[in-house]
């Protein structure tokens, strides 16, 4: 290639940059999932022991991926459906591509391999072709994976890439906030859903560069917090549920949200207080003698949802009543919490049972992300 052809192609390509940059604004930013920066530490880091053997466990995931088709399914549908339901079987069958979505993102980062880059692109389109969200977010919340892929390597696709992939996520995250589930009127409006409608608007709105969806969900958490936290730490879907499972399932979605706005705003969502005293902080001092056997308890005894009721029939692990929670299950909400309080981190290796610095890939994450 002679030096005239070298000039032309460098101002193409910068030419393509401006016009990304123009048509998307924000979506440069990485918030959602590690920087180009931090993912310079993190190369530096599976060279190590720990970290390798997590590393390595994705680096297989993207392996096989790149002899595999994408399975993309229209509707996602988890949500209200007992275990054995096909329509539940096939949304699980389909969402195996999220993990994969991640593992290429990740992989391409490590390593600079253009094909993992290459096939991550083709996972996404053919998901933004095909998956339409009807805006329920205990669906939708499956998406995480997929979200913290495409923040990941959105500086490495084309433009017509990138709009087609943004407008799948957006259509999602307008879905959520437009839903019939997001009416005032409705528990779905304030409970458990609406946590994980937060994580999924605010995810969505950052890794797109979306302001719209972002002050949504900034706006949202503040107001998530007042209301379906309480000022003892408990939470409202506890009460409803007679369930800490409901308690976790509530925490992780507002912990995750708050790790992505103390990124990208640096505001602390984790020891935010609410004009009523509660607190995300709270609520996960609150679990914490659940967790570290000073008590237990007896889940689904009192609860006043049916559908608990007929998974339990239906023999699905966990959801008799009066099962013990078992303190395993809250793992992930320390995890989650140890981004803002590391003291958390200590518990979560006693549940694992192990003594590693980094007992779980999100322990790696909040690392580089710190």
């Amino acid at each position: 290639m002679g030096r005239m052809q070298c000039r032309r192609l460098k101002y193409l390509l910068l030419l393509l940059t401006v016009c990304l940059c123009l048509e998307f604004p924000g979506v440069r930013a990485q918030y959602v999932a590690p920087s180009r920066k931090e993912m310079v530490r993190l190369k530096a880091m599976v060279k190590e022991g720990e970290v390798k053997k997590w590393y390595d466990s994705l680096l297989g995931i993207a392996n096989a991926a790149l002899a595999e088709a994408p399975q993309p399914i229209d509707t996602i549908r988890t949500e209200g459906l007992l275990q054995g339901d096909p329509r539940k079987t096939a949304t699980w069958n389909a969402l195996q591509d999220m993990r994969k979505m991640y593992a290429l993102a990740v992989a391409w980062r490590v390593t600079g391999r253009k094909e993992y880059l290459n096939k991550t692109s083709v996972y996404f389109i053919a998901w933004a072709d095909s998956n339409y969200s009807r805006g329920d977010p205990i669906d939708d919340t499956n998406l995480d994976p997929a979200i913290e892929a495409f923040d990941m390597v959105k500086d490495g696709l084309v433009p017509g890439e990138i709009k087609r992939i943004s407008g799948w996520l957006r259509r999602t995250g307008e879905a959520e906030m437009n839903a019939v589930y997001n009416r005032p009127e409705r528990a779905t409006s304030h409970n458990n859903w609406h946590s994980h409608r937060l994580k999924i608007v605010g995810e969505i709105g950052f890794a797109i560069g979306d302001k719209t969806l972002q002050d949504y969900a900034i706006k949202g958490i503040r107001q998530q917090i007042g209301r379906n936290l309480l000022p003892d730490g408990s939470s409202e879907d506890f009460h409803t549920r007679d369930a800490l499972h409901y308690h976790v399932y509530d925490l992780e979605p507002l912990l995750k949200l708050a790790i992505v706005l103390r990124r990208a705003t640096d505001s602390d969502y984790y020891r935010y207080e609410a004009p009523s005293g509660a607190s995300l902080a709270r609520s996960v001092e609150w679990l914490l003698p659940y967790l570290d056997g000073r008590q237990t308890h007896a889940e689904f005894v009192n609860s006043t949802v049916g559908f608990d009721r007929k998974r339990a029939e239906n023999g699905e692990a966990g959801y008799k009543s009066g099962t013990l929670f078992n303190p395993r299950s809250g793992i992930t909400t320390l995890l989650l919490a140890s981004y803002f309080d590391a003291e958390k981190l200590a518990l979560a290796r006693q549940l694992i049972g192990t003594e590693d610095t980094y007992p779980a890939w999100q322990a790696v994450v909040n690392a580089v992300e710190r």
